[in-house]
């Protein structure tokens, strides 16, 4: 890994604005613009509901994330990395960031993985759960993390 890797997590609700704002910047180019997912699609009515995640490498935001409660579950979602920054330990250090945040909560937590993120995910003890489904025209696998 990087000798320079320092990355810092803040964590906020979208009265934050001017960290909402980034983190929608960077849900834009990786899902709006790199995977072509509806703007509507991606930013929906769960934003407010939801506590969401910046990722900072010095003073550029790099990624976010975001979860929020449904029923006696949390549900992890919106996990993005800008593409210059992907491949050097950021996305591990996300996914595992926002897992230790909502394992305090005390319920089962998922996600809906994409295929290409499945081992991202499986890193942090997530197990593919179900069958292969489309959302958003990608190809996604539930996954669950075992314990919760």
């Amino acid at each position: 890994m990087n000798t320079d890797f320092s990355p810092i997590i803040n964590s906020f609700k979208t009265d934050e604005k001017v960290l909402f704002k980034k983190a929608r910047v960077i849900r834009d180019k990786v899902f709006v613009q790199e995977q072509n997912v509806a703007e509507e699609e991606e930013f929906d009515e769960f934003e407010d509901e939801s506590l969401h995640y910046l990722l900072t490498e010095g003073n550029k935001a790099i990624g976010t994330a975001r979860w929020r409660h449904i029923g006696n579950k949390v549900k992890l979602e919106r996990f993005a990395v800008l593409k210059e920054y992907r491949g050097k330990g950021y996305g591990d250090f996300l996914v595992k960031t926002v897992l230790k945040d909502a394992l305090k909560e005390g319920k089962t937590i998922y996600l809906h993985a994409q295929l290409k993120a499945i081992p991202l995910y499986e890193r942090s003890g997530f197990k593919k759960v179900g069958d292969l489904f489309m959302e958003c025209d990608i190809e996604h696998y539930k996954m669950v993390i075992e314990g919760s």
